[in-house]
């Protein structure tokens, strides 16, 4: 492994689905995989050869039953944070159009909540700090129940 990395880092794509009325769709981990029973944004692992984009629709396709143009993912921030067998580096993108409903493929809980309200939903621990910036970050680029869309 290179100088200063002391675990495999993972790419993981994730995306706050921001809809009409303001909120994100979280999704619940379900019984019998890592972490279960704490919410995320939804996504999955980057693999061999594809962009984090790419990764984002496929995931998003397979999970939610939804499809999401290139053109409709916007970079919003990241998360880096060392687990004990890997480091997950996060780029977590902002979407606020897709076709299709979202509904869970499987079998996880969805949620959709107002930024404000992630404060009260346990989530992994790369996916906690970003429950204090994402209400910050969505209103500093207009991103509120009003006036977005």
């Amino acid at each position: 492994m290179p100088a200063g990395l002391t675990h495999q880092l993972l790419l993981v794509a994730a995306c706050v689905l921001l809809d009409s009325e303001g909120r994100i769709l979280i999704a619940k981990r379900p019984p019998g995989r890592s972490l279960a029973g704490l919410w995320e944004f939804p996504g999955g692992k980057v693999e061999q050869g594809e962009s984090p984009e790419h990764a984002l629709i496929r995931e998003l396709a397979e999970e939610l039953g939804i499809d999401i143009a290139p053109a409709d993912l916007s970079p919003l921030t990241f998360a880096s944070h060392s687990y004990p067998d890997f480091h997950l580096l996060m780029p977590l993108f902002l979407c606020t159009r897709w076709r299709g409903a979202a509904t869970p493929h499987e079998g996880q809980e969805l949620a959709w909540v107002k930024p404000t309200e992630l404060a009260a939903y346990a989530m992994p621990p790369a996916d906690e700090p970003l429950k204090a910036v994402l209400p910050l970050l969505l209103q500093s680029a207009g991103m509120t129940s009003k006036g977005h869309g």
